[in-house]
């Protein structure tokens, strides 16, 4: 007889620490401020098929604190911290009627949000200077790019993963 919940939850535990293996190495390269906080949204895409809904949400809380903590690149945390919740939710957005409306409101708004924290709430001045170097029309580039980023990990989440019986 096996104990599926006890599988469940080593499987967890391991996609976890590689996640958050992943998250501290996002202080590596500039870019992967945005791809580290991706790749573990699509490990929780594969916990979230394997082990279910309860695990995943363990999952990701324990991997969004721990990146809090001990990823270097804390603006890379912030962003899993905000979204990385986004493939629990993402079957609920996908039946509803304006799901496509819905999904890029959602991540604009969680994005504009947590900037706006980031800066205002908990002082990471240096991300405002990096923005205000760059210049408006260069941030509103970034923005429209990042929702084309998002629309095509919504489109990567979308695609079955074949469950090994």
């Amino acid at each position: 007889m096996r104990n599926d919940a006890a599988r469940h939850m080593a499987l967890g535990g391991v996609m976890a620490a590689l996640a958050v293996v992943i998250m501290a190495l996002g202080g590596m390269i500039p870019l992967n401020t945005f791809l580290c906080p991706i790749l573990c949204m699509m490990l929780l895409r594969f916990v979230l098929v394997s082990c279910g809904k309860r695990v995943a949400w363990a999952w990701y809380g324990a991997v969004a604190i721990l990146s809090l903590l001990l990823g270097p690149d804390k603006e890379a945390a912030a962003i899993f911290a905000v979204l990385g919740y986004y493939p629990i939710l993402k079957p609920k957005l996908d039946k509803m009627k304006l799901g496509p409306v819905l999904k890029l409101a959602f991540f604009n708004a969680v994005i504009l949000s947590m900037y706006w924290v980031l800066i205002r709430i908990l002082g990471m001045d240096q991300i405002a200077s990096d923005y205000a170097q760059l210049g408006l029309a260069m941030t509103v580039i970034m923005l429209i790019l990042g929702n084309v980023t998002f629309w095509m990990l919504d489109m990567v989440l979308g695609k079955p993963i074949r469950k090994r019986k």
